[in-house]
Parts: structure tokens; C-alpha cells; sequence
């Protein structure tokens, strides 16, 4: 009974310490929200962080600073996409000739 009394607590004291660490920074957690959505094929994602409340245009990916910001994502219109290539010109007919 000791023993499982003593497991318990120091379950507890772990998950405590864990706890301590503390939240991301919005740094950080910006960064890891840009790699999942270039990994997902989103390229040049925009994302900016902002006070909560205030987001105005774009999708709220994440929050941060215990709840005070908010990160943003937009759609990024820097690079205009990339034209269709022209289609390849068609083969010359074959001459004609004529076999007597």
C-alpha cells in the first residue's frame, strides 16, 4: 500500500514539474506552426502575431501569451502563381510522296 501511496506521489511531483516549465514563447510556437503548414504544402505561409481581440483578416492558428495573442495566418500573395507551360508545338506532317 506504501509503495502504491509513493508512486502516486511522485506521479503527481512529475507532472508538476513539467508544468513549471512554461508556456511557449509566441516566437517559438510561430516557427512550429510555419513548418506544419510548409510541410502540408503551404509555401511562404504569413503568420503574425497580435493582441488578442485584434485579429482583424486571416485564420487563427494558435494562441500564445497565456492568452493574450493570437497568431494569424494569411495566405501569402507575394509569388504569383506559376503559368501553365505553353503546350508543345505539334509535329511537322511527313512529306508526301509519291510511290509509283
Amino acid at each position: 500500500m506504501k509503495l502504491l501511496i509513493t508512486a502516486a506521489v511522485l506521479f503527481c511531483a512529475s507532472l508538476t514539474l513539467s508544468a513549471q516549465s512554461g508556456p511557449k514563447s509566441c516566437d517559438e510556437l510561430k516557427d512550429e506552426i510555419a513548418k506544419k503548414i510548409e510541410a502540408n504544402g503551404g509555401t511562404n505561409p504569413t503568420l503574425t502575431i497580435v493582441d488578442k481581440g485584434k485579429e482583424g483578416d486571416g485564420k487563427v492558428v494558435g494562441t500564445c501569451g497565456g492568452g493574450t495573442k493570437s497568431i494569424l495566418y494569411t495566405k501569402s500573395t507575394d509569388a504569383a502563381p506559376a503559368p501553365k507551360p505553353a503546350p508543345a508545338p505539334k509535329p511537322a506532317p511527313a512529306p508526301k510522296t509519291d510511290k509509283k
